[in-house]
């Protein structure tokens, strides 16, 4: 899980050791009591405002992803490439070139008109040649080219469905980032009462120094971490910044704060959607029609071609001008023709073991993204109504003890800790749920509310 590696690497290790834990401990004195009434808003929000660490005005998705839609080059190229293609139709449907000619005849000696005025054989003319295909042979070719720019056409819709998706996904990869940085650097911004705390038990002999040297040692650890998700917020505006079609040093992108939407369609919905409008499957079923055509055209290919020539010939005025018509016959080769037919037929049948295979593809990536997201649904309903309330209220009364000295500090820290790792799962698990649904989308066309 993509989303669950960034809080990993944040801290180094798939669990927050307690030196992590220390520095939120000051925070948590002095918004444990409202945290109860902020996990019932991270059913809907990931996290409060107030902990945002990102200044300036957050921009939606739906927003980005019409800004991708509109400026994104590789949208846009393959936009461009299926208007190049709906124009082949018409020029496979035309008449082969018409040729004309000029021809002059000369007698006794190769210098132009000589002999034109006393031989009768020395003439110019002029004449027209036309190809012309066996009837229904330039119709079949233009369904050819028709069905290329329909299965080009769901290319593109293929293409802007693989950015729109992969624009979602790094957006929200940068929410979860710029949310647990805020939650970093507001916790950064305690820590000189965390330290204050700490010394002021020593002093009174209720605490030790060891626990002003680990609230000092968690302070460096915490701007290397802030550091770290500062590179990470960098790396994946880049990534935005380039679907997006925008320089690199424009202004930074803020994220919204995440919120957890339902998946209302049932899994047989979604593979019915995905079979009828996947795009990467309507792409294969134009080529499936468009190999149909072409053996079809190959059978028209045994036939002959025709060619029509006219030809007007004048002579020096005491001889009559020639006047000449032909009508020729281009006979196939069938031995080539068998083999194009055969070409053909095969192209046919790979066609459609290529479109079984794209289904099959297709409908397990939509049913394994379901499960995905119907899992991290359950898992969003267990983290915020079961373990985050119990792991916060196992704090609390840690809290108590500590502030009656029946506990020791490395004690507190410990039972804060499941408060901090269940948050920042929480979290990661929103990440998870999203991105499934945001591939549900690019896999059926069904629009996620």
């Amino acid at each position: 899980m993509q989303s669950m590696n960034f809080s990993r690497r944040l801290f180094g290790r798939s669990r927050i050791s307690p030196i992590g834990a220390a520095l939120f401990v000051g925070a948590v004195l002095f918004t444990v009591n409202g945290h109860a009434q902020e996990r019932e808003d991270a059913q809907q929000s990931t996290s409060p405002a107030s902990m945002t660490g990102n200044a300036g005005t957050p921009t939606s998705v739906r927003e980005l992803v019409e800004e991708a839609e509109q400026k994104n080059p590789q949208i846009s190229a393959a936009y461009h490439g299926w208007q190049a293609t709906r124009n082949v139709a018409k020029q496979a449907s035309a008449l082969p070139e018409t040729q004309l000619s000029v021809q002059q005849f000369s007698v006794g000696s190769p210098r132009p008109f000589a002999g034109y005025s006393n031989s009768e054989f020395a003439y110019i003319g002029f004449g027209a040649s036309q190809d012309i295909p066996y009837p229904g042979k330039r119709q079949l070719r233009a369904h050819v080219a028709e069905h290329e720019a329909e299965s080009m056409e769901a290319q593109t819709d293929s293409v802007r469905r693989m950015v729109v998706g992969n624009l979602k996904i790094v957006y929200f990869q940068l929410a979860y980032i710029q949310q647990t940085l805020g939650i970093l650097e507001k916790s950064d911004e305690l820590l000189n009462q965390v330290q204050q705390a700490a010394q002021a038990r020593y002093r009174v002999g209720q605490g030790n120094q060891q626990d002003v040297l680990k609230a000092q040692l968690q302070h460096t650890k915490l701007l290397q971490e802030i550091a770290h998700h500062h590179q990470q917020e960098g790396l994946l505006e880049a990534q935005i910044k380039q679907l997006l079609g925008r320089a690199q040093d424009s202004p930074d992108i803020v994220a919204e704060t995440l919120r957890a939407r339902s998946l209302s369609v049932s899994a047989p919905e979604l593979l019915q959607k995905a079979s009828q409008q996947n795009p990467d499957l309507r792409s294969k079923q134009a080529s499936i029609r468009q190999q149909d055509i072409q053996v079809e055209l190959a059978h028209k290919n045994f036939h002959p071609d025709f060619n029509v020539q006219y030809t007007y010939q004048h002579t020096n005025g005491d001889t009559r001008d020639y006047y000449m018509a032909t009508f020729g016959i281009r006979l196939p080769n069938r031995g080539r023709q068998k083999a194009e037919l055969a070409e053909a037929e095969q192209n046919q049948l790979r066609a459609q073991r290529e479109l079984d295979s794209e289904s099959q593809r297709v409908l397990s990536e939509v049913q394994q993204q379901f499960v995905r997201a119907k899992t991290a649904e359950e898992r969003l309903k267990i983290y915020s109504d079961g373990l985050v309330p119990q792991s916060e209220a196992t704090f609390r009364s840690a809290l108590s003890a500590y502030q009656s000295t029946k506990q020791d500090f490395e004690s507190l820290l410990s039972s804060f800790l499941d408060v901090l790792n269940l948050d920042l799962e929480y979290r990661s698990e929103l990440v998870e749920h999203e991105s499934a649904l945001a591939e549900l989308e690019r896999l059926t066309g069904v629009g996620m509310p």
